[in-house]
């Protein structure tokens, strides 16, 4: 593999491991959305990465969650139907918080390699000088 693919595949996972993050912050920051009943629940970000033929990996979707949520009864809170319930997202934070650290550390993997192979280029470089 050459130093640029490694690059391009290096990249290719930045981004995806960054999808990735920004889900799960967009899910942890509305885990206690309320919404009433006639409308829908915060919906969580699943994003959904598959192979790149080319090599590297790719975004090819971004899924979201039930639109229903979980019905909660909180009779005070000012959104609540005349029964007291209104909907909140159905998101676990123990799932999104181990899919941060997950992302986080592919994150920080693929940023190691991009250093790496820059470490590599430069190297080459002062070879032929």
């Amino acid at each position: 593999m050459t130093m640029f693919a490694a690059l391009g595949v290096s990249a290719s996972g930045l981004r995806a491991f960054r999808s990735w993050l920004d889900s799960v912050s967009d899910n942890l920051s509305n885990l206690n959305t309320v919404r009433p009943m006639n409308e829908a629940a915060y919906q969580a970000r699943y994003v959904q990465a598959t192979a790149d033929p080319a090599g590297g990996v790719m975004v090819t979707a971004v899924r979201f969650g039930d639109p229903n949520g979980v019905v909660v009864s909180d009779p005070t809170n000012p959104l609540a139907d005349q029964n007291g319930l209104v909907r909140r997202p159905d998101i676990d934070m123990n799932e999104q918080m181990t899919s941060l650290l997950i992302a986080q550390r592919g994150y920080q993997a693929n940023v190691a390699a991009v250093e790496r192979v820059r470490d590599a280029y430069q190297q080459a470089l002062t070879i032929g000088k």
